[in-house]
């Protein structure tokens, strides 16, 4: 999705808030901040925008927000609304568990769960983007945070000063460097596949999300883009030897199949039709951090908590820290009490679900067994309560970003 930059005229300049990253986080952020009257410029490596990557979930607690930036109409444009999610067994395919969503969720929690295709998802995050300034081609390469206003270097030779910087930068956030120092990914030990199916080629598949689980892997398939274009496949496998975290390492199709050859007819089935161009990429998180500022400068989205996509939250999380983050600064006395409040309410809700997903890598893959029999048993029990299941899910779903209340001890 080729867009033009709006680049300032000279190679210094001097803005009010600075983001750095145009990703999901990055762009979530300038839209909420520009409704509020702030002055946004956003920094972004590429020359483009159009985030790489497949499929993500965006659900009710994120769609919500996008719905306050405006976003309704075209979130329902590009989403596919999954009727449920359904967890299966990886030797016959046998349904452990449902989870209804549909209308239900809607129902339930005030706004739909979607399945999207990320660079559509980029694109209204942009439009939604009216006033704020987009410079590409702007690769950040230190961050002085020891001057009174901290200084953005690029590696185009331009400078830029700013009241307040927000690193929207990823994982490998150069503005978490600059804070913080070199710190290391914790590399989980598991490798996915991810491939874009044709949506002709499964054309026979229920709308539905579907997790397969099953000993030291488990698969995750779901329709995305316009029209449901595409069937996102993802394919998890252990594999503690091979640690390379990009988004572009080719996989090899034949080795994918190979992995999963002694699964059920169904997921041999569904192998057999992903054609070539499948990505693997290594699956990292970072630990959470004691602290996300420093002065007029802080972290957001993968930049702050990165975490393993086994809850399916890392976009969700970096748009609700773009709506409290938003909150704070109109509620703070200055851009340090600002980003007290900010992380008061983020780090403790983030922190939590980068755990459970972590925890997750475990669950998922258990090896048949009694522990596995037990985690089974469980699933079936929590889908035989019916609606009840959604319950389980208010406190991630149900959660409203925009209106949660200070701690008190913060305000």
């Amino acid at each position: 999705m080729p867009t033009t930059a709006k680049s300032a005229s000279s190679p210094r300049c001097d803005v009010k808030i600075a983001v750095v990253g145009a990703g999901i986080g990055g762009l979530s952020a300038a839209a909420f901040l520009e409704r509020h009257d702030h002055e946004v410029h956003v920094f972004e490596s590429s020359t483009e925008l159009g985030e790489v990557g497949a499929g993500i979930q965006i659900s009710p607690n994120g769609s919500r927000l996008l719905h306050q930036l405006g976003l309704e109409e075209q979130l329902a444009t590009i989403g596919t609304t999954p009727s449920r999610v359904v967890i299966r067994r990886w030797s016959d395919d046998s349904q452990l568990s449902e989870t209804p969503l549909g209308p239900r969720a809607r129902q339930r929690w005030s706004a739909p769960y979607y399945n999207v295709y990320r660079p559509d998802v980029i694109e209204i995050l942009k439009s939604a983007c009216e006033r704020s300034t987009i410079h590409l081609d702007h690769r950040l390469v230190r961050v002085d945070v020891e001057s009174t206003r901290p200084v953005l270097e690029f590696d185009n030779g331009e400078s830029c000063s700013a009241d307040l910087v927000i690193g929207a930068d990823g994982i490998h956030s150069r503005v978490r460097h600059g804070l913080f120092g070199e710190q290391s990914t914790r590399f989980s030990g598991w490798v996915a596949y991810r491939a874009l199916v044709p949506r002709e080629r499964v054309a026979d598949l229920a709308v539905e999300v579907t997790n397969r689980l099953g000993p030291d892997a488990h698969i995750v398939s779901y329709f995305v883009g316009r029209n449901q274009r595409f069937l996102n496949l993802v394919c998890i496998s252990h594999d503690p030897d091979w640690s390379i975290e990009s988004w572009h390492e080719p996989g090899d199709t034949e080795v994918l199949r190979a992995r999963f050859a002694d699964w059920s007819s169904p997921v041999r089935d569904l192998l057999e039709r992903v054609e070539p161009n499948v990505f693997r990429w290594a699956l990292h998180d970072r630990r959470p951090l004691d602290a996300w500022s420093r002065g007029p400068v802080t972290l957001l989205g993968d930049a702050a908590h990165p975490m393993v996509p086994f809850m399916a939250q890392g976009g969700c999380q970096a748009i609700e820290d773009a709506a409290v983050l938003t909150r704070a600064l109109d509620e703070g006395r200055d851009a340090e009490h600002a980003l007290d409040l900010y992380e008061s309410i983020r780090r403790p809700r983030t922190a939590d679900i980068q755990g459970r997903s972590f925890a997750n890598a475990t669950s998922f893959h258990l090896a048949d067994g009694p522990e596995q029999k037990r985690r089974d048993d469980a699933y079936a029990a929590i889908s035989a309560r019916g609606d009840d299941v959604l319950a389980n899910f208010d406190w991630l779903y149900g959660h409203d970003a925009s209106t949660q209340t200070w701690p008190d001890a913060t305000v």
